[in-house]
């Protein structure tokens, strides 16, 4: 199981030359974890970025891979996770997201460069 972030998730819907990287590391959907704060994500993401059509196209498709909903248990391990690695609060539930679920983490955002189950590609700029 893989959770992709939403960095990696914007990198590969405008094409860059990371979205390149990622896109070679993307599972396939039975094994694409999608937390609901990625979902959440996405939404304003594209709405505000690509319009409604393509937020409705790209949530409709998050749909039909592993939707995660946050619970409890993540809530309360994404508590630890920011005290632990001083993560912001959506990217700690992301994390504990993808440990709830023994999944590993693909992302471009640094922060989570060097943690356990993590697969960092750099954005182009980086």
């Amino acid at each position: 199981m893989r959770l992709v972030d939403t960095s990696a998730w914007i990198e590969w819907l405008i094409g860059s030359r990371g979205g390149a990287a990622v896109a070679n590391e993307l599972p396939e959907r039975g094994k694409w974890l999608v937390p609901t704060i990625v979902q959440l994500e996405l939404a304003k993401w594209l709405a505000r970025e690509a319009g409604e059509d393509k937020a409705d196209q790209v949530i409709a498709f998050t749909e039909t891979c592993v939707v995660a909903d946050l619970d409890t248990a993540i809530a309360l391990s994404a508590t630890d996770l920011c005290a632990q690695h001083k993560l912001a609060t959506a990217d700690a539930i992301v994390y504990a997201t993808a440990l709830a679920h023994g999944a590993d983490l693909l992302t471009c955002d640094r922060h989570f460069d060097g943690l356990r189950g993590v697969l960092f590609v750099p954005k182009a700029k980086d």
